[in-house]
């Protein structure tokens, strides 16, 4: 398998290129089934439209398409590549994106155990300190007040609440070729 943090060095001048912020570079399937998910966001919204994501997938493909060309083939197996915005319940890779969506729901994997869990479930608190030994703030549903390390998290993401949902519904969709307005206004109910 390719090292994930030489294609994420790839990747990521193309998506800034683009105006775009990488999220996350990850394998997902295995056997005929194998994906490279590039997932980035613009990061005045937050969000990634259909023609976004086809812009995203060109240059990259362009970039490795050359590289494979000149005898570096950047993916050592077959794979489809997947370009997408991260979504509503989006997963949190950055330091940054604990500290963004502090006051949100989340849900954190831990690589060692805390207080005997090595899930963690609550609000986000925001982040103490810098770097990789940063701390993350969550006020977890089961147990209270917990600080754990940034390094120390495998996985995380937003979990889908209404609140999350009502904080990141956007006003205006654009998929390049439509545009569709939302109201957003409390309906009048009729007698």
């Amino acid at each position: 398998m390719s090292n994930i943090a030489d294609l994420e060095a790839l990747i990521a001048p193309e998506a800034e290129a683009l105006g775009f912020a990488l999220v996350r570079v990850k394998f997902i399937g295995s056997g005929e089934d194998y994906s490279l998910q590039v997932m980035a966001e613009r990061p005045d919204t937050r969000q990634l439209n259909i023609s976004d994501c086809a812009a995203l997938s060109r240059r990259i493909s362009e970039k490795f398409d050359a590289l494979e060309e000149a005898g570096n083939d950047p993916v050592d197996e077959p794979y489809r590549l997947e370009v997408s915005s991260p979504g509503i319940d989006r997963p949190l890779t950055r330091l940054a994106d604990f500290a963004d969506w502090s006051g949100y729901e989340a849900r954190l994997k831990l690589a060692e155990p805390q207080d005997g869990r090595k899930i963690l479930v609550g609000i986000l608190g925001g982040v103490e300190g810098e770097g990789p030994d940063a701390l993350i703030l969550v006020e977890d549903k089961k147990i209270g007040s917990q600080k754990t390390a940034f390094n120390n998290i495998l996985t995380a993401k937003l979990v889908l609440t209404d609140a999350l949902i009502a904080a990141t519904a956007p006003l205006v969709v654009d998929d390049g070729e439509h545009e569709l307005e939302i109201d957003d206004t409390p309906e009048e109910e009729s007698d």
